[in-house]
């Protein structure tokens, strides 16, 4: 289903019952994937239990990239605009990666329609993430990075839709998530929602930075999955879905 929004038209599935209880939990995937590659294991757990809306963002998947900048600010207005179309006033957010900066982002310049946010694999600074992240020539030894077929299937599902290209997107993405600080600890200490910050041990995000995160935002928890990596994070459905309904439900 798509939302027809102002320059854009935005690839949205809407999964479980509108009457069932609890808020819809909004997922944004991560960057150059789609809903299936971030939520092809969580998303079953969840819908059967709540009314679960999945966004693919600009230039992902089914939503075409077009003639606009890809940024923070952009695309939290178009979760608004998801939100605005389905007639829902307020949703909790869950956002992987670069769907957690989206998310982070909407929680902040959207406050009255985040109820409940969680933050999965997510750094605010640059130096929040290991430094083997940022040096090419430790990607094949490192035991954070994706496997190769991992990556082939990023691919491929650019080739699969032919909305965009890899390289065009990735382009757009890096200069945001390479950024120095895209948030301040002042900025965090404003964000109204209750949230969970989530990593893996191995995760691309240092274990100290998602402490400081925590530390930063008022109502705060912090989660780190074992023997997990940043890729995987969302695919621990064992550990992660009890963790959800505990902090959703509440």
């Amino acid at each position: 289903m798509y939302a027809h929004l102002p320059g854009i038209d935005v690839y949205y599935e809407d999964h479980g019952d509108p009457t069932r209880p609890g808020n819809p939990l909004v997922l944004l995937h991560g960057g150059m994937q789609t809903i299936d590659l971030s939520f092809g294991a969580l998303l079953p757990r969840l819908a059967p239990h709540r009314r679960v809306i999945a966004v693919e963002l600009q230039g992902h998947g089914r939503t075409a990239d077009v003639d606009r900048g890809i940024t923070l600010e952009n695309q939290s207005g178009d979760v608004v605009g998801v939100l605005d179309h389905l007639g829902l006033e307020r949703a909790d957010v869950l956002g992987f990666s670069w769907g957690g900066y989206v998310a982070l982002e909407t929680a902040l310049r959207h406050p009255g329609r985040v109820d409940r946010l969680v933050l999965a694999a997510v750094n605010t600074r640059a130096d929040g993430y290991h430094a083997e992240i940022g040096d090419p020539a430790q990607w094949e030894t490192s035991t954070r990075m994706p496997t190769a077929e991992e990556f082939g299937a990023m691919v491929a599902a650019y080739e699969r839709y032919g909305l965009s290209t890899f390289e065009g997107v990735n382009a757009k993405l890096q200069p945001i998530v390479g950024a120095e600080e895209n948030w301040t600890s002042a900025q965090l200490a404003t964000v109204a929602a209750p949230t969970l910050v989530v990593i893996g041990d191995h995760d691309f995000v240092r274990v100290d930075h998602a402490v400081a995160m925590q530390e930063a935002i008022p109502d705060a928890a912090l989660a780190v999955l074992p023997r997990t990596k940043h890729s995987e994070v969302v695919a621990r459905v064992g550990i992660l879905a009890p963790i959800l309904e505990d902090f959703l439900g509440r």
